[in-house]
């Protein structure tokens, strides 16, 4: 018996090893194809250093950007500010989450399904928790903001339409569920009715990855960051900026109107841009997941150094993003869109902000990385952070830091705050008209075009 024992053993280890494609050799885990492909709107800034830093005279004598050299690995960014357009698709997402889950839910508390009709065409997609697989349950589609509902792990119907013309609602749950993410009737005016936007709420959750590294101690579950937070711009700050100044039509029309679209958005915390971020990821994401392809790395905001690096636009030693000193060009036209003159915002041919692909791009063909708007980064604000930071992909990184680095000057900047070793900050939870962002995602490579 234990003879015939080894000959079975020893029949299945023939069988395995001459099915094996390695032949015994270490060729390593062979995994899926991975085809990489360049993020859609974005360039490709390459790997280099610089010379970080004001190698100029520093007119302001802060003292807070002493030259570095330091190097920065390969990064996509966007060759343009994220306009009004793109990020109303972040907050019609987020609208149309809400509004399918509150669907949903009111449509499994009355026992409807597909079948009933009305409501019952949002019902939850999987409403049995015990059959939704681990994704589902991980990437779970409840961005209501509306905290624990008992739903969780629960696969929303995105494959009806939402209908938000009042004469086709189809029954009246459907009336009773929209009209909930609506302002109430004595607060609208004009026969006009709005959405209530304090309602539109993003949640999700990231891993603080280098506190995890540093800490000795601890389970990962630790340092897992949960974030909910309103998403709709701060209009209100055309109107808060500036004391005496009527500017109530850039607060009635300049995020929603279709004349603004390609505009840069503002009005947008530190804090909403991370947001922004992890929900252009999702996006990406669940497209590839449908389409069986790998995930991509994380959309992120700049670090400092990069934005440095990129706005230099391989241009050693350059003053702005075109190289040279001055702010004209030889033909006698303004380089950028900021304030050249006292009181004379509308010299350089605009008035506020401009389309976000106006002027020349840099040699790395990236739009206003002077002017228009000023940009958050990812780094915290400390004035003696060149001291002591890495030489290699430097970050001031700091959570407990509410100070966060701002770079390239705006629309209502003189011309200093445009040099691209200017340094500025803002507090991560205040919204400015004159402060917008861009991603980057790091590179992980390229699609090979010969195959």
């Amino acid at each position: 018996m234990k003879k015939l024992l080894l000959v079975s053993i020893a029949f299945v280890f023939l069988l395995t090893s001459c099915g094996s494609k390695s032949k015994g050799e270490l060729v390593g885990v062979q995994g899926k194809k991975w085809y990489p492909e360049k993020p859609y709107g974005m360039e490709l800034i390459p790997r280099g250093s610089f010379i970080m830093g004001k190698s100029e005279e520093d007119q302001a004598k802060v003292l807070n950007a002493p030259t570095k050299t330091v190097t920065v690995r390969s990064f996509y960014m966007d060759d343009t500010e994220i306009t009004n357009s793109e990020y109303r698709q972040f907050v019609e997402w987020v609208q149309d989450s809400i509004a399918r889950t509150r669907l949903a839910i009111l449509a499994d508390e009355l026992g409807l399904s597909s079948e009933d009709g009305g409501i019952g065409e949002y019902a939850f997609k999987q409403a049995d928790t015990t059959k939704a697989s681990v994704y589902d349950k991980y990437m779970l589609d409840n961005y209501s903001g509306m905290g624990d509902t008992g739903y969780e792990g629960y696969s929303l119907n995105r494959d009806e339409d939402l209908v938000w013309d009042t004469s086709e609602y189809p029954d009246e749950y459907y009336t009773e569920v929209m009209d909930s993410l609506y302002i109430p009737e004595e607060e609208s005016y004009n026969g006009q009715r709005t959405i209530d936007v304090t309602k539109l709420k993003y949640k999700y959750s990231w891993m603080d990855i280098e506190a995890a590294a540093r800490s000795k101690t601890g389970r990962r579950k630790d340092f897992i960051r949960q974030e909910e937070l309103e998403i709709y711009p701060d209009t209100t700050v055309w109107i808060r900026d500036f004391e005496y100044s009527y500017n109530e039509p850039m607060h009635n029309d300049y995020f929603w109107h279709d004349a603004y679209s390609d505009y840069p958005v503002v009005g947008i915390s530190w804090k909403q841009a991370q947001a922004f971020c992890n929900w252009r990821t999702k996006f990406k994401n669940d497209d590839n997941k449908s389409r069986g392809r790998q995930f991509v790395n994380k959309f992120r905001l700049p670090t400092e150094a990069e934005w440095e690096y990129a706005a230099r636009g391989g241009i050693e030693g350059g003053t702005y993003p075109w190289g040279g000193p001055y702010v004209i060009s030889d033909t006698g036209c303004f380089m950028a869109n900021f304030k050249p003159q006292r009181g004379d915002y509308a010299a350089d041919a605009a008035l506020y902000t401009v389309e976000a692909k106006s002027y020349e791009p840099n040699d790395f063909n990236l739009y206003n990385m002077a002017g228009n708007v000023a940009e958050w980064t990812n780094s915290s604000y400390d004035p003696s952070s060149y001291e002591y930071v890495s030489t290699m992909n430097p970050n001031g990184g700091d959570g407990a830091n509410a100070r966060k680095v701002i770079r390239g000057g705006s629309w209502k900047d003189v011309a200093y705050f445009l040099q691209v070793s200017t340094r500025d900050y803002e507090y991560s939870d205040s919204a400015r008209s004159y402060i917008g962002f861009r991603t980057v995602q790091d590179y992980m490579g390229e699609e090979d075009s010969t195959q």
